[in-house]
């Protein structure tokens, strides 16, 4: 049965996530009613699966699933056929490849990249709203890149993850965690080969902490070395975060 790797942009506001739940919409769910259109008389249905779960209204760029269907088709044709049946869903394929059969949408990643994005200014969001955490008094987004930099590498991140997070272990190598301004907006940038439930988004809170004054540069790292949850900052809203891409090696053949 050919599998099929599927790159997805949606926007993360009216769902409850991508994984499917008993409650509400997830992009999983539609996903799946999407692919089932395009299967076989008489095939199962088709299970799409992520390269990570997104939780309630987080927004992807770069999220990638894999679809197995009893069925050829050229990959555009996929990306195409699967928007048709995907509206008026926020979901788009936006590029589409044959996969080996031992490739996985999750296992076979290599690296994970995620953008959260602060408008700093005193107005609210407009065009941006629903995509950014609006933040009114201003961020030294100097200090929070330092504190930034003494996060990397791998390290216990229990401090950092939700706790509800089912992975077995909180160890977890950080390869990137970059802090700048680009205007009224701060950029978070961060990139791991994977990450624990909620770590990105508290990140962020802690590291908010310092750009507002309130913690010194060196409190992110002491956060991270206490391993106390509770000690740190704020879990940031979901609409500024942003699944931007995943890397693989080899990288599938994107049409």
């Amino acid at each position: 049965m050919p599998r099929y790797a599927v790159t997805l942009e949606y926007d993360g506001g009216p769902f409850v996530g991508w994984q499917r739940q008993d409650a509400g919409l997830s992009v999983q769910q539609v996903m799946e009613a999407a692919a089932a259109a395009l299967q076989l008389p008489g095939g199962s249905p088709p299970e799409v699966l992520a390269a990570g779960r997104t939780d309630a209204g987080v927004h992807a760029a770069g999220q990638v699933v894999q679809i197995d269907l009893a069925r050829e088709i050229a990959p555009g044709r996929l990306c195409e056929a699967l928007n048709h049946h995907l509206r008026p869903h926020p979901v788009a394929a936006v590029r589409g490849a044959l996969a080996p059969e031992d490739w996985h949408a999750r296992f076979s990643a290599t690296r994970r990249a995620y953008r959260y994005c602060i408008l700093n200014r005193r107005a609210r969001p407009v065009l941006e709203a629903g995509r950014v955490w609006h933040i009114r008094h201003p961020l030294d987004d100097a200090a929070m890149h330092a504190a930034a930099q003494t996060l990397l590498g791998r390290h216990d991140f229990s401090a950092y993850r939700a706790a509800a997070c089912q992975a077995r272990t909180p160890l977890r190598t950080l390869e990137r965690l970059d802090v700048a301004r680009d205007g009224a907006a701060v950029v978070v940038t961060v990139e791991a080969r994977s990450f624990l439930h909620h770590q990105v988004r508290n990140l962020v809170g802690t590291l908010v902490e310092v750009g507002l004054g309130r913690r010194p540069a060196a409190w992110p790292r002491a956060v991270l070395d206490g391993r106390d949850r509770a000690a740190g900052g704020q879990t940031a809203p979901a609409e500024g975060l942003c699944f931007m891409a995943v890397r693989y090696d080899p990288e599938p053949n994107w049409q």
